[in-house]
């Protein structure tokens, strides 16, 4: 695939850029080369490279999934401008 000045134009217009004639001169070289680097890397054999997410393993350190209550219920309340049966007292919002 070859980009030339009028494609440049193209997708500079579809991005909302604005891109003078010589600008897109400048870039018809560099897209080329960048889509050379792109058609070797689809020569490439990964017919026996395994998928991953990342260059070294991962391991999630994961905490034992069990239901707690906390336990500090006391210690939370202690804040509380006002606290009523275990819990927040908030001012009424209905009228």
């Amino acid at each position: 695939m070859s980009v030339d000045a009028a494609t440049v134009k193209k997708v500079a217009s579809l991005a909302r850029i604005a891109i003078s004639d010589d600008d897109a001169n400048r870039m018809v070289p560099e897209l080329n080369n960048i889509l050379g680097w792109i058609e070797q890397l689809g020569e490439v054999d990964t017919s026996t490279a395994a998928p991953m997410t990342a260059v070294i393993p991962n391991d999630l350190r994961l905490r034992d999934d069990v239901v707690t209550d906390g336990g500090v219920r006391d210690k939370v309340l202690a804040n509380a401008p006002v606290a009523e049966h275990g819990f927040f007292g908030v001012p009424k919002v209905i009228e």
